[in-house]
């Protein structure tokens, strides 16, 4: 396997391999861990004594702005990990306008709810901008990712319901942390693989003699509990909304 083999390897599980545009939007986007951190939003409003649905809509939709579009944007305009063709300016675009979208968003949340909708906004902003530009190598770190992807959307979507943080809240942000510093070690080795490695295999010695596990065996090691994980973080959401209606 050559040089060739590793650019023609799909950069992620979800990225189609030939190249387009529309593989280029669907890779910045990272739909599977998009709707498995904005699962975390819910997982927090859902856990309110009361839900305004108005207010969990806004959340969301400030999420996705800011990490769904802003911050993937950003971390492939800076390092180019997921080999895309949309050019620098295309993916500055994104990002800052991403930002500033979603500050726009808690601009009008304040009015609605309170003005400290602001001050989670810029932490939010703060939180990913550092993560994804590697401010300090503490925040781009796998505690860094799995507060600023878990438990901040959990406490978010909960604050933005009750407008205080409660125990329960801080468990499930607990959760979240835990269960993002797993989507990490999974991620983690599957990235090298798919992105760094020209070739990967591994030999097991067994009691019936040697055997081989090649590449796509390897990633879906990691691939297919990342798949799990995901619904499963997403299922969880969805009933438990669906509780409230």
């Amino acid at each position: 396997m050559g040089v060739q083999d590793v650019k023609e390897t799909a950069p992620a599980f979800y990225v189609p391999p030939a190249p387009s545009r529309g593989r280029d939007i669907v890779a910045v986007l990272h739909p599977p861990y998009t709707v498995w951190h904005l699962a975390y939003v819910a997982l927090g409003a859902g856990l309110a004594s009361e839900l305004d649905w108005w207010r969990f809509a806004g959340t969301v939709l400030a999420f996705f702005l800011g990490t769904g579009i802003a911050a993937h944007a950003l971390d492939e305009w800076r390092g180019r990990p997921l080999r895309t063709g949309l050019s620098d300016r295309a993916l500055l675009t994104l990002g800052l306008g991403g930002f500033a979208a979603a500050i726009g968003v808690a601009v009008a949340g304040s009015f609605v709810i309170s003005p400290w909708v602001l001050a989670w906004a810029v932490a939010g902003v703060l939180l990913a901008a550092g993560y994804v530009l590697e401010w300090d190598h503490r925040q781009h770190s796998n505690l860094g990712f799995a507060v600023t992807w878990g438990a901040f959307p959990v406490l978010a979507g909960y604050w933005a319901q009750a407008e205080t943080i409660t125990p329960p809240a801080l468990a499930m942000g607990a959760a979240a942390t835990m269960l993002s510093l797993a989507q990490r070690a999974l991620s983690t080795p599957a990235r090298f693989v798919r992105r760094s490695a020209v070739d990967a295999s591994v030999t097991l010695d067994v009691s019936e003699g040697k055997q081989t596990w090649e590449r796509d065996r390897l990633l879906a090691t990691w691939e297919w509990p990342l798949k799990l994980l995901s619904a499963t973080v997403v299922l969880l959401a969805i009933s438990l909304l669906a509780a409230r209606v």
